[in-house]
């Protein structure tokens, strides 16, 4: 835009603070997107264990299989780890505010979809065919996990935000 001129009692923080207003909303609304990635996941769960106590394999449930209990497992242990960040993060933007909580929101930004899509990818795998259909929820809550995933900046950048952050910690000691 050119010329655009904005009246001094309609401007936040003063001119040329746009970009710093933007970057006060992100670690907030980053973390608002981990948490639906948590209960998406906690809806996958809920998905997969339900079929698996009425899915029949080998002349009984699923649910009754070693495999199936062990790959159920993981999925709580995932979807719980990172919850803890999740919380962790909102904490620490509780009590030190956006910049000093960067690397938490960071790690809860990669571990909270990563889980959401595995959950989500096992859930998928206990309903065969019907998981990638339309008949359940489960490949509308994929894509949402797999969006989300990108949707404040991809893995990588998250990680070298974490990295840095690491290199900065250790040169201090």
């Amino acid at each position: 835009f050119d010329g655009v001129r904005v009246p001094l009692d309609h401007m936040l923080l003063g001119e040329g603070r746009g970009f710093e207003i933007a970057q006060g909303r992100l670690g907030p609304g980053r973390l608002h997107h981990c948490m639906r990635l948590i209960g998406l996941g906690e809806r996958a769960i809920d998905a997969m264990a339900t079929r698996a106590r009425q899915r029949i394999v080998f002349g009984g449930p699923l649910a009754a299989q070693g495999a199936f209990q062990a790959e159920l497992a993981k999925c709580r242990i995932d979807l719980d780890g990172a919850r803890l960040l999740v919380l962790h993060a909102a904490a620490a933007l509780d009590r030190m505010g956006n910049k000093a909580a960067r690397g938490p929101i960071a790690a809860a930004k990669v571990a909270a979809p990563a889980a959401a899509l595995r959950v989500v990818d096992a859930a998928i795998q206990a309903h065969g065919g019907a998981g990638v259909s339309q008949d359940t929820v489960l490949a509308r809550l994929w894509t949402a996990a797999r969006t989300l995933r990108l949707a404040d900046g991809p893995d990588e950048v998250h990680l070298v935000t974490l990295a840095k952050l690491e290199l900065a910690r250790v040169a201090k000691l």
